[in-house]
């Protein structure tokens, strides 16, 4: 088979591309601050401004604190409550699937630069990796966008929210703006974007013919000529040792 390890570079360096990407996308949903409200000042909003995310909206408050907190009051956003937005309750199941999907495709991408450096299996197989890998990543990708863009509309947009009475924030905030948990979020999905489409090129620059040329020299006094191919050949540093052997 033919040494590959020198034609999937570009492919190591998505690797790792999917990987921040992905580990960006988990960080996301854990970030309080997707969108950040302007607030007047009360007794209990006392710093003017309040953070909502995808499970939880938060504010500093030297009246009221939460357990586990010295000076900010929490309360948790369910999926089932009656208040919750659509957009924020889609953040909630498809940053999950998002997660689950992407650390499939780091898997397959894995499993597929292994092949193709150790020279395991059929260049068909090694082609369906990364073909599998890129496709999955951008899957994941998409399934991250759609909660991020759908956000970040809501905010430019001004869109309100009428949290129950226990969470003690207005119905509407004076003005509110994009908070960093949506900028990580982008930034990790475009991550994957990238990487998706590094590895859905791999597929399609196998397709191309090798490159055929004419080597000429001398046996037993006459000149000769063959064909041979411009593409790599096996390299005897990953051969089995069996082989080397015989």
């Amino acid at each position: 088979m033919i040494y590959l390890a020198h034609r999937s570079n570009v492919q190591l360096l998505a690797l790792w591309l999917a990987l921040i990407g992905w580990t960006l996308a988990a960080v996301a949903p854990g970030i309080v601050q997707w969108r950040v409200w302007e607030v007047p000042d009360s007794e209990v909003v006392t710093s003017g401004e309040a953070w909502v995310g995808v499970w939880r909206a938060c504010f500093h408050s030297h009246t009221d604190v939460s357990e586990g907190f010295r000076s900010m009051y929490c309360r948790s956003i369910s999926l089932m409550e009656s208040f919750t937005p659509p957009e924020i309750a889609a953040a909630q199941v498809l940053t999950l699937l998002s997660l689950l999907v992407g650390l499939g495709g780091n898997a397959f991408g894995l499993y597929a630069m292994r092949n193709a450096y150790f020279r395991v299996g059929e260049l068909s197989l090694i082609v369906r990796g990364f073909l599998a890998t890129g496709m999955l990543v951008l899957l994941a990708a998409a399934l991250s966008l759609v909660p991020l863009l759908w956000n970040l509309t809501s905010v430019v947009t001004n869109q309100s929210i009428t949290f129950p009475p226990e969470f003690k924030l207005p119905a509407a905030p004076r003005s509110q703006r994009v908070g960093c948990g949506i900028s990580v979020g982008l930034l990790g999905s475009a991550l994957m974007v990238l990487s998706g489409m590094f590895f859905c090129s791999y597929g399609f620059c196998q397709r191309s013919k090798p490159r055929m040329g004419r080597r000429e020299g001398k046996e037993n006094g006459s000149e000769s000529q063959e064909a041979v191919t411009f593409e790599g050949k096996d390299n005897p540093a990953f051969q089995p040792h069996e082989l080397l052997g015989t």
